[in-house]
């Protein structure tokens, strides 16, 4: 069973930038959200995935990930997704033992910028680097389908403030 164990934190500032080893932008569009589970479709620019996520449990939680065509991913986010699309450009960026990804939301979600790390363990200790800002793990107003109305409504966005 695949399981995800993840921290996400605000950006304090743009010292990640010159630790960024790569980018992709992403598209996301959500298939489903019934109940405790959400379906999720991604597209890089080569490359396409189905999620299937359960509900959190502290900071983990099931997580199901399967390639799929391209050409599938174009068609479901153009036909099959409830709400806007969420783009993104996300960033890998090494610090010490570990790999963040930043990132750096486009179009509605603009001017908002979310540091993730995945874990092995739950009990992890992670020290944050100085440009990781305030942790977001457990805020709601963070989490996709709240980020999805955002976007759809235009606001509203915690982020500015």
């Amino acid at each position: 069973m695949a399981i995800e164990i993840e921290r996400k934190f605000l950006i304090a500032h743009d010292g990640w930038r010159e630790r960024a080893s790569g980018s992709e932008r992403l598209l996301d569009g959500l298939l489903s959200s019934g109940g405790t589970n959400k379906v999720r479709v991604r597209r890089s620019e080569r490359t396409a995935w189905l999620t299937v996520k359960g509900p959190k449990s502290g900071i983990a939680r099931d997580e199901f990930e399967y390639e799929i065509p391209v050409a599938d991913a174009d068609a479901m986010l153009a036909r099959r997704c409830h709400g806007p699309i969420i783009e993104r450009v996300r960033f890998a960026v090494p610090e010490g033992t570990h790999l963040w990804t930043v990132d750096v939301f486009l179009g509605p979600l603009d001017g908002l910028v979310i540091a993730e790390i995945e874990l092995r363990d739950e009990a992890a200790v992670v020290l944050p680097p100085n440009w990781v800002g305030p942790e977001i793990t457990h805020d709601r107003r963070y989490g996709s389908a709240a980020l999805l109305l955002a976007a759809a409504e235009d606001g509203p966005f915690p982020w500015r403030g």
